[in-house]
Order: C-alpha cells, then sequence, then structure tokens
C-alpha cells in the first residue's frame, strides 16, 4: 500500500520548500490535495516525481498532455500572489489537479481545455473532492473565456512560443498572467501584468515544461 500522505509531504519538503516556494496557504494545499487522484491509476505511484507526469500519451494524432511538475507549477502560481478573493482562469488545465490548487487560493477558478475527456476527468475529480469554486470549461484555450472575464489571474499549463493577444485581453487592470514563454528548448516563466490598460511583462526564473498544444508561434513570427 503507497503511503501518499507521505509522498506529498516529501514533496513538499524536497522539491517546494527549498525552492522558494514559501507562500504557506499554497503549502498547505500542496500537503492536503491528493495529486494521485488527477493521473491514471497506473500511474498513481509516479504523482510526487520532481517531474512532468504524463496524464495521457501521444496517440491517433492527439499531443500527450501532462501535469507541470510540481516545483515549478507552485513557483507559476505563487508568482500570481493570490489572495483569496481573485478569480482566476487556468488555461490548459488537463485533469484539473492545477485547477484544485488555484480554488484554494482564490475565490473562483475557471478552468479551460480543448480535450473533453480530459474536462470530463477533471469534473468527476473536482467533484469527487467537493471542490464547488471551479468550473471547467471545453473550448480552445487560446481564445480564453472571455464570457466569464475579466480575470484577476491567469495561468497557463505549459510552455508557450506565444501568449495569444486574446487572454491578455481577459486580464482586469492590475491583473497578471503567468506563462513558461519558451524560445528553442529553453523556458522561462514570465509575469505579465496590466497597468493602465498596457500589458507588460517582467521574467522571473528558468523552467523546462512540456509545450501546451496550440500555443506555438505563427511560422514567420520573430523572436
Amino acid at each position: 500500500m503507497i503511503d501518499f500522505t507521505r509522498l506529498r509531504q516529501s514533496m513538499v519538503d524536497s522539491q517546494i520548500r527549498p525552492n522558494d516556494v514559501t507562500d504557506p496557504r499554497l503549502i498547505a494545499a500542496m500537503l492536503e490535495l491528493p495529486r494521485e487522484r488527477f493521473v491514471p491509476a497506473e500511474r498513481a505511484g509516479l504523482a510526487y516525481l520532481d517531474d512532468d507526469l504524463a496524464v495521457r500519451d501521444a496517440a491517433a494524432g492527439r499531443p500527450a498532455r501532462y501535469l507541470v511538475e510540481p516545483m515549478v507549477l507552485a513557483k507559476l502560481i505563487q508568482a500570481l500572489e493570490l489572495s483569496g478573493e481573485e478569480r482566476v482562469l487556468d488555461v490548459g488545465c488537463a485533469t484539473g489537479y492545477s485547477s484544485a490548487l488555484l480554488a484554494r487560493l482564490a475565490d473562483h477558478v475557471i478552468a479551460i481545455d480543448e480535450d473533453e475527456e480530459l474536462a470530463l476527468a477533471a469534473r468527476r475529480t473536482l467533484a469527487d473532492l467537493g471542490i464547488a469554486n471551479i468550473e471547467v470549461v471545453t473550448g480552445l484555450p487560446q481564445s480564453g473565456v472571455p464570457e466569464a472575464g475579466p480575470y484577476d489571474a491567469i495561468l497557463l499549463n505549459g510552455s508557450v512560443q506565444l501568449v495569444p493577444d486574446a487572454l491578455l485581453s481577459q486580464l482586469r487592470e492590475g491583473g497578471r498572467l503567468i506563462a513558461v514563454i519558451r524560445d528553442g528548448p529553453l523556458g522561462r516563466a514570465t509575469l505579465h501584468y496590466r497597468t493602465v490598460g498596457v500589458v507588460s511583462r517582467r521574467p522571473l526564473f528558468d523552467a523546462a515544461v512540456p509545450m501546451l498544444p496550440g500555443f506555438a508561434a505563427p511560422a514567420d513570427f520573430i523572436f
């Protein structure tokens, strides 16, 4: 029998705390949320490894999908500086683990994924865990969910080459968007924030996480 409580504690002690994650509410959420419930049953024993974890393998023209490694996800969420009153958009939520973390730190979460199978899995798991302040939407992540915005914070689950204007336009004044921007094999977590109608961005830390499908730059785009 796998002791998932011990594995969660080990994840926090060895991966989260040593990497400048200090938000006590986020640490508490990661200690309590059963990450193993958000992965296929046969991979539950891998749920707390210090790595990205595939929740669906590539097949039949569909790309593989992942949960972002715990340390990187924690640092991305912490960078949003959530106080508990925010409306948050979780882009590319997959099976909903990131959404569940955000829901512990914000008032309401809109989670979007284009894969109906993954979105359904997210709805079921979140309902089973009694997490009620999340709405899981099926649609194009690049388009966001403008009818439910504007948002105080937006999280992109995976690395992207370009953040679409459609997402940036859904930030409320003072809102923040966090994404890992990839240029070649390297990625850098970058915080975008809207001030007086203008979106600025600030690089925070290096990160290597899988690409989020649908966020490649156009062929003629120059970095």
